[in-house]
C-alpha cells in the first residue's frame, strides 16, 4: 500500500508507519508546491492512501470521487510529541481506509 504524506505531517514520524507501507512525503515526492486539489489528483493516480492534519480537506475537496482514502489526524499540534502516541490509530486507518472515504484519527 503507498501512502503519501503532506507537508503538515511530521516527516519524522514516518519510521512509526507499519513497515508493509510505502510511505512517501509530499515533499519526498516534489510537489511541495501544489495546492490541495492540484494535489489530491495527481496524488490518487500513485497512492493509495493520502495523511493530512489539514481539517478543512474533507470540506474542501470531493473526497467520495477520489480513488484513493484520506486519513485526517485530529491533534492540538502537529509536533511529533503530539502525533506519536496516535501512530498505532493511525496504521489501523491507513490499513483499512476505503478509496474516496475519511477516516479520521484522534479526540
Amino acid at each position: 500500500m503507498r501512502v503519501l504524506l503532506d507537508e503538515n505531517f511530521d516527516r519524522r514520524l514516518k519510521p512509526l508507519f507499519d513497515e508493509a507501507f510505502e510511505v512517501v512525503t509530499v515533499r519526498e515526492r516534489g510537489w511541495a508546491s501544489l495546492t490541495n486539489g492540484v494535489l489530491l489528483a495527481a496524488a490518487q493516480a500513485e497512492f493509495d492512501v493520502f495523511v493530512t492534519m489539514d481539517r478543512n480537506i474533507p470540506y474542501q475537496q470531493n473526497v467520495p470521487s477520489l480513488s484513493m482514502g484520506l486519513v485526517v489526524i485530529r491533534a492540538f499540534s502537529n509536533r511529533r510529541a503530539t502525533v506519536e502516541p496516535l501512530m498505532p490509530e493511525v496504521n489501523q486507518a491507513v490499513a483499512t481506509v476505503q478509496p474516496g472515504k475519511v477516516l479520521y484519527v484522534g479526540p
